[in-house]
This record gives structure tokens, sequence and C-alpha cells, in this order.
């Protein structure tokens, strides 16, 4: 009896050396007190959503393609460096081009000679050269200014000299289209009128889930993002694509993690393009029920001030009051948010029983057994 006390003193006093109780995380009002008076980095502002007026604004009040230069469609036959021209020029009477003293092949009627040039490039310089015409500077002219400049320039030296010139390869009225797209490459804008979407569509459409997606646009060395989802959902986010663009889909799922006394502790990807606070809370299992307090359900996240500047906020709702539930259903998950169960106070005496019990269980069911020995060897 005496070893059986000294092993309880040894364990009560073990247990009483133990600086705190196993802990999934800090209770609501442990988050309180640190987000007024946090000891370490920036002030956290902690904001109570007991009403829908308290809840933050659904996403970034800047639209993200309005941020994108706003550039004039140039003209979809504008000519510029790697472009490739085939050019057609008609001669009547004394003509200056005939058989193939260019190169070209010529085709001879009745009054009129036509002399096709071999495929002209536009060089780095914006430049061709056409016999006995010398250089021509032909970047940012259309086709049909560049025909009258030919034209212009043979005038002395030909009879009524006509130029016909089209685009075989055009390099300037077209983007670069990749990631997850059918047919990534290059792709020729047919009318300048093309949006976003169209883009991707006539790139064969997009791979994957279109929530698990985000556009990155670079034009004129910017980049912005946006979801594919919510350029579907929102037509005002679809503007027009502008030749010079680069369009890349990046699979880029959308997360939220939750943490603490809930029915389990994972990251989440979105399953649509918004999902509620209370969906949220439902899919990660709820409140754990011998740990938790559901009046102490918290979303940490990030938000951009008027200057640009990211500062932590911390939005508290109680879900013990029956509008917080209504209130829920409004609060929109953003990407990266953290949902946090808080502990419940009150079950750190039951917690200190239960560690009592199994440290004490197994001294108890040893004792047992040798004492049911004992009373059977009498």
């Amino acid at each position: 009896m005496q070893t059986k006390n000294s092993v309880y003193l040894v364990l009560l006093a073990g247990l009483a050396g133990c600086a705190t109780l196993p802990s999934s995380g800090p209770t609501g009002g442990q988050i309180e007190k640190s987000a007024a008076a946090p000891q370490v980095g920036e002030a956290i502002r902690l904001v109570q959503i007991a009403t829908v007026a308290d809840l933050p604004d659904k996403g970034v009040s800047v639209t993200p393609t309005s941020q994108l230069p706003d550039i004039v469609p140039p003209p979809t036959d504008i000519v510029g460096p790697g472009d490739v021209l085939d050019i057609n020029i008609y001669e009547a009477g004394v003509t200056l081009f005939s058989g193939n003293a260019v190169g070209g092949a010529a085709t001879a009627t009745p009054g009129v000679q036509v002399q096709k040039l071999p495929p002209t490039r536009v060089n780095d310089l914006g430049d061709i050269s056409i016999p006995y015409a010398a250089t021509l500077h032909v970047a940012g002219l259309t086709v049909g200014q560049v025909e009258s400049m030919v034209r212009d320039s043979l005038r002395s030296l030909s009879q009524n000299p006509q130029v016909l010139i089209t685009l075989s390869q055009a390099i300037t009225n077209s983007i670069i289209v990749g990631g997850e797209v059918a047919k990534p490459g290059r792709l020729v804008l047919q009318t300048n009128r093309e949006t976003l979407s169209d883009v991707i569509a006539l790139a064969g459409g997009y791979r994957g889930s279109a929530k698990d997606l985000t556009l990155r646009v670079t034009r004129s060395g910017k980049n912005v993002d946006v979801r594919v989802n919510d350029l579907i959902d929102n037509p005002g986010l679809d503007v027009r694509a502008y030749p010079g663009d680069r369009l890349i889909l990046i699979n880029n799922p959308r997360t939220y993690s939750v943490l603490g006394a809930s029915g389990r502790v994972e990251q989440v990807s979105f399953s649509r393009s918004t999902v509620s606070l209370a969906e949220a809370v439902a899919t990660s299992g709820g409140v754990n029920p011998g740990v938790g307090n559901p009046a102490a359900i918290f979303v940490f996240r990030y938000v951009r001030d008027d200057q640009g500047n990211e500062v932590p906020i911390v939005y508290h709702l109680n879900m013990m009051k029956t509008g917080s539930y209504f209130v829920a259903q409004r609060f929109v998950m953003q990407d990266k948010d953290v949902l946090y169960f808080g502990n419940a106070a009150a079950n750190q005496p039951s917690k200190l029983i239960q560690l009592i019990s199994q440290l004490f269980s197994p001294i108890l069911t040893v004792t047992s057994a040798v004492q049911t020995v004992q009373n059977s060897n009498n």
C-alpha cells in the first residue's frame, strides 16, 4: 500500500510541474487579448461580426483588369517587325519588271505585266527592300499605306505601277497564349475585338477546372491576374485583348486553412468561385464538441489599406447567437484565409481529470490484478 501511495505522489508531482495542459490552440479570450496588445510585429485589428453591416468587402475594390494600360486597338492590317508581306506589282505598257529579272514569278497578259516578289520580311528596324525603290520604312503603317508608299517609289521608274500587298505572316497583330490551354502558341487577332475569354476559346479552351485557374495578362510590362471563374461570372472583367499581349493560364487553386478545435485540421480548396464562412465551417466538420467553443470562431486575413499596404485583421463570430448563422452565410471566404476554432476555457478542468485518469489507469489495473492474485493465494 505504501508503494502505491509513493507512486501516486511521484505522478502528481510530475503533473504539477507541467506548465500547460495539451491544447490545439488559444481560447477566444486569449486571441482577443493578444490582438489588442501584440508583443511582436504590427498592430492587429480585431473586428466583431455581429450583423450584416459588419461584414468586410467581398473582394478587392479595384477591378483587376482595369489596371491594364488602356490602349486603342490598332488596325488589323498594321505592319511591324517580323511580318512577312506578299507583294505583287502590276505594270502596263513599258515595264520595269519583266520576266524573272527580280527573282519572282511574272505573269504575262495582253498589255499588263504582273510581278510577284519573293516573300518580304519586315526587318527589326521596320524596313523592307524593294528593287529599284531602295529601303522603305513601313513599321506602324497599314497594308494600304505600304501599297501607296511602294507605288509612289516606283512611279518615276515605271508606267502607272499598281501594287497589291497581303500579310502572309502576321506577327504584329498577334498575342502569345500559354499555360493550361489546349493549343498554346502565337494567336493572330483577326478583328482586334477579341476579349480575354475569346482568346482562351480560340486557343482551344482551358484545361482543368475554371475555379482553380488564374489568367495572367502581361501588357506594356505590367502583370495583372484575374481568376477564370471571376472572368466567367463577371463580364465587366472580360476586357479586350490587344496585339502584343502575353496571356498565361496558371493552375493556382484557392485555399483556406482550418486550425484549432475543429472537426479536422486541414487545408481546403474552394469548391467553387465563392465559399461562405458557413460552408467553410461545415466543410471542416464544425466545432469539436469535446474541446471547441462555438462562441470563438475567427477568420485571420491580410487586407490592403488605402496605401496598398497589407494589414492583419481578425474577424470574430459568436456562433452561440442565432443571428450569427445568417451572417456566416454572407461572409465570403478569400484565398489564404485562416479559419480558427477557439478552445473552450471551461474544458480545461475536464482535460486535467482526463489526463490524471490516463496516467493512473495502468497503475490501478496492475494494482487490482496484484490484489486478485494475492486474494486467490490466500
